[in-house]
């Protein structure tokens, strides 16, 4: 079963994460190819990938004359998409453990970030052509 875990985060969150020190971004970051690493050992890496700053996404909303209507994000949204990895596992535990795993990340001090790790299986239906 495939699923994807996405890591969002909230504006402060990642202001706050820019002021974590290069030691504390090294420790969290070594936790995490640490987790990447098991997962590939173990086969259940798919693919990870953090994402560009919010202020550089864009909302996209149709067509206005053959060009899409994009918008920027916008100021009161409360969270914001980090970052996802995908996992093929054998049950929906597996995924929620690995989520744990991420969530609970050694931030400044070595204490949990404990940031939300939303995840999701894939739809198992074909959409049709």
């Amino acid at each position: 079963m495939k699923y994807i875990l996405l890591m969002s985060g909230t504006r402060a969150g990642v202001e706050g994460y820019h002021a974590w020190s290069k030691q504390d971004i090294d420790a969290h970051m070594a936790i995490l190819h640490r987790i990447n690493r098991d997962l590939t050992a173990s086969g259940e890496f798919v693919a990870t990938q953090g994402l560009a700053q919010p202020s550089e996404a864009r909302v996209v909303c149709g067509e206005k004359n053959g060009l899409p209507v994009t918008d920027g994000v916008f100021p009161e949204s409360k969270e914001f998409l980090l970052g996802y990895w995908i996992v093929d596992v054998a049950s929906p535990e597996r995924a929620y453990a690995i989520a744990g795993q991420i969530s609970a990340a050694a931030g400044p001090d070595g204490k949990p970030t404990n940031m939300p790790i939303e995840v999701r299986q894939f739809a198992t239906h074909e959409l049709q052509s």
